[in-house]
């Protein structure tokens, strides 16, 4: 296809513009889609009935990440559906990072490389009560993972569908990959997600179907990463009485007690920066498990505290942010009270998704493409509302990452998790339209707008 019959056919010299034209008030919805765009978006509305169903059945499968089985069977369920779409399906096993595995859809084809993003998991475990969907009303639903994010699973197989009844699929270039472990990542993490970061090799474009904020008005062009620290202070013990002698010093908890206020001094109101200590056990002794959420401590209120432990969890919006925030840390610790020693340690765990002017871009087409279908505009969520997702271990190797493309709802993580049912063709509508204008826009063009 010649790059004017692909602009003229698509009406996307606007899309990809530098500065991109609005639908005024007196432009009705679908008036600036291309015949092409009008029977997707028909396709939509014609198999919603059809997508529901499928929505029903995969959130009434339990997939906690830990039901290996489950995961497998969503899997199962999701695939037969890409097959049908002329996909190459195939299951990674995950026995080597001690998880289910992962779903990898691929489809051929002479545009621009596409890579989508899904889960099948979900944090609730067969031994939870909630494990069914149930429709509140016409328009409302709840059920375990419905919107985190069996509801953006869906979206990605309805809208490639729309995309196959308008005869557009076959030239699109898309890799899916559904990862069966996103809730509770398996470890070594780097294996967990090396087919997550393969796929996104030569891929000009990431989608990630996430919930985001469950503002259908919105969508997430950055993400902060999710590390963590272990903060390890010994003191020396003796009788109370003894304290702040120069022979004894300031003791443990002292000592982690001045750590954390100057974490909280020179760091506490750095923009997008968190360190929130989630755990502190201080006394004569202290135990801490290995994952840093449980242990046990003992002492007496006449004996100086000889350990104390702190774990935490740090979030920051670029990788720079986390070595300049951990070189700070480690400073900080370096200067110890009078009779006491700190040690502490990091882990990078889910990277930041940064913002970049590729993102940015990526956003307006996506923004143009929900005008176009009637759906109104969309803006970007604000990174501090926005916490990690596996979108963000290739969102520095694409030159153009957008997330929360999936289904709307609130209260996810919950027993509450609720989905806004009339969002779901909404939703389905903006993708469909997004990939058919990325895959016949012509590569160049699209690079020269992601610096």
């Amino acid at each position: 296809m010649s790059v004017s019959r692909a602009l003229g056919e698509l009406a996307v010299g606007a899309s990809i513009a530098l500065t991109m034209p609005r639908l005024t008030l007196a432009q009705k919805p679908g008036a600036a889609l291309s015949a092409t765009e009008r029977t997707i978006v028909k396709s939509v509305d014609a198999h919603n009935a059809d997508a529901l169903a499928l929505l029903t059945k995969v959130v009434n499968i339990n997939s906690g990440t830990m039901n290996f089985a489950g995961v497998r069977q969503v899997a199962d369920v999701l695939g037969a559906q890409l097959d049908s779409l002329g996909f190459k399906t195939r299951w990674v096993d995950g026995s080597g990072f001690h998880r289910a595995g992962h779903l990898v859809a691929e489809h051929s084809g002479a545009g621009p490389k596409l890579l989508l993003i899904g889960h099948l998991d979900t944090v609730f475990e067969p031994d939870n009560p909630f494990q069914k969907l149930e429709r509140l009303d016409d328009s409302t639903a709840k059920g375990p993972g419905v919107i985190d994010m069996k509801g953006g699973d869906v979206i990605i197989v309805y809208a490639l569908r729309a995309l196959r009844d308008a005869k557009a699929l076959d030239r699109m270039n898309i890799t899916i990959v559904f990862d069966g472990d996103e809730e509770e990542s398996g470890s070594p993490v780097e294996l967990a997600r090396a087919a997550l970061v393969d796929a996104a090799k030569g891929a000009t474009a990431a989608l990630g179907f996430e919930d985001g904020a469950g503002d259908p008005k919105t969508a997430m062009t950055s993400r902060r990463g999710a590390g963590s620290w272990a903060l390890k202070v010994t003191g020396t013990p003796s009788h109370s009485g003894q304290i702040f002698t120069p022979e004894i010093g300031a003791g443990a908890v002292f000592e982690a007690a001045r750590v954390l206020n100057q974490f909280y001094t020179q760091l506490g109101h750095e923009q997008y920066l968190t360190f929130n200590p989630g755990v502190a056990l201080g006394g004569t002794a202290v135990t801490l498990d290995s994952t840093g959420t449980v242990g046990n401590a003992s002492g007496k209120d006449n004996v100086v505290a000889e350990h104390m432990e702190v774990t935490g969890d740090l979030r920051t919006i670029s990788p720079a942010q986390f070595e300049n925030a951990e070189k700070t840390m480690k400073d900080i610790v370096a200067h110890p009270l009078p009779g006491t020693h700190s040690e502490i340690t990091f882990e990078t765990g889910y990277p930041p998704m940064a913002p970049t002017a590729g993102n940015a871009k990526l956003l307006e087409i996506y923004d143009k493409a929900s005008r176009d279908v009637g759906s109104g505009g969309v803006t970007a969520v604000d990174p501090a509302h926005a916490g990690a997702a596996d979108i963000s271990f290739v969102a520095n190797l694409v030159p153009m990452s957008i997330d929360a493309l999936g289904l709307s709802g609130h209260d996810d993580h919950t027993d509450k998790e609720t989905a806004d049912l009339r969002m779901l063709p909404v939703k389905t509508k903006r993708t469909a339209v997004l990939l058919f204008r990325l895959s016949n826009v012509p590569e160049p063009a699209l690079k020269r707008h992601t610096p």
